[in-house]
């Protein structure tokens, strides 16, 4: 192999593929990230046994060929270079890099002993990034942390016509994010479960100013692919039945209270700071004003109270303010509505662009309160 590339293309795409190698990879190969140059590009991926990464960039490819190195070190090395080019060439058992006036060698790995990525589905429909951004990393706000319940660590994805719906659930909270995309068969109807850690780190190293295709054999679903400007990224399935959740919505909510959300959260954030560990932070809702209040008699209190628009009958309700906070900051709109039934039942809060406005169902967030102690 002899390349000669952009150093800062370079170091951008080491980077990017090298995020999925493991700290402690299960298999010593798997700290490697393949180069393979070919056809004017020079190709980059790598693989954990549950999610792959690919990218390529431009190169001047004097001789073709592919080698495997240590991730790790290329990407302190790439990233490190200080001229605008570098240059590429690897000899029997080593590839040397060299940028300006310095020169590094690295021993190369068994390429024969790498496994073979796995093969990417074919696509079925693309999003504006932002949008899918957004709506990932809200309905990330309830994915479990229990590694032995692997389904409740998962994102649920629906591919519902032209509408994409993402859940996920711990059990104490639900978070439901919509959206629309543009599917290639608009009668399309499929899921996939996927572990929201590999989701939420998709959609942080995406480039907001280019579409994300999303690729997915629906006879066959045991893997998820997304592409964005020139990067391709693969995340294997969970294999489970994720709970059904949608019946834990009300049909009706008889109270509901409208607030600006941001002076809501500061005053959460607030109150809660004398708030113990575990313990709640309680909201009473009653002639249009509502209270936040954390602590016992015995210690450390607080308390602030905050104008509300509120319909239906008084009503007091606890949250894990963690929780609370959480779900709140996802929210993308100004306003929040606040939709009770009970102080013990599931409470539903969706944004709203205006304190008179209806509110907005492409994000639902369900939080389980928490019981007061008589």
């Amino acid at each position: 192999m002899k390349v000669e590339v952009n150093s800062g293309a370079f170091a951008d795409a080491v980077a990017w593929t090298a995020r999925v190698i493991d700290a402690r990879p299960a298999n010593p190969i798997l700290a490697g990230i393949k180069l393979k140059a070919a056809d004017g590009t020079l190709q980059l991926s790598a693989f954990n046994y549950e999610i792959s990464a690919r990218h390529h960039i431009e190169a001047g490819v004097d001789e073709a060929g592919s080698v495997l190195v240590q991730g790790k070190l290329l990407t302190d090395i790439s990233k490190s270079l200080p001229a605008e080019k570098t240059y590429i060439s690897t000899s029997e058992s080593t590839l040397t890099i060299s940028s300006g006036k310095s020169t590094f060698t690295l021993h190369l790995m068994p390429e024969s002993e790498y496994p073979d990525l796995p093969e990417v589905p074919q696509t079925i429909g693309q999003v504006d990034a932002s949008t899918f951004i957004q709506s990932v990393m809200q309905a990330c706000v309830a994915v479990s942390r229990e590694e032995n319940r692997p389904v409740l660590t998962g994102v649920r994805i629906e591919f519902q016509g032209d509408k994409v719906v993402m859940s996920s659930t711990d059990r104490f909270r639900l978070s439901k994010s919509t959206f629309t995309w543009s599917p290639k068969n608009p009668d399309i109807q499929a899921q996939a479960l996927v572990r929201g850690s590999l989701l939420r780190d998709v959609a942080r190293s995406t480039d907001e100013h280019q579409n994300i295709a999303i690729a997915l054999d629906i006879d066959k679903p045991t893997l998820l692919g997304f592409e964005n400007a020139g990067r391709l990224s693969t995340s294997q399935l969970i294999d489970g039945e994720f709970p059904a959740v949608d019946r834990l919505f009300a049909d009706e909510y008889p109270i509901q209270a409208i607030i600006d959300r941001q002076l809501l959260l500061s005053a959460i954030k607030r109150v809660s700071l004398v708030a113990e560990r575990n313990a709640p932070i309680r909201m009473m809702f009653e002639n249009n004003a509502l209270t936040l209040s954390a602590g016992a008699v015995d210690e450390s209190q607080a308390n602030e109270t905050l104008d509300v628009d509120m319909d239906g009958e008084p009503i007091t309700v606890a949250f894990n303010p963690s929780y609370l906070i959480e779900g709140l900051s996802a929210i993308a709109e100004p306003f929040v509505r606040i939709k009770m039934t009970t102080a013990v039942k599931p409470v539903e809060f969706n944004g709203q662009q205006e304190a008179d406005s209806d509110e907005s169902m492409d994000y639902r967030y369900l939080l389980v309160p928490m019981r007061l102690n008589s």
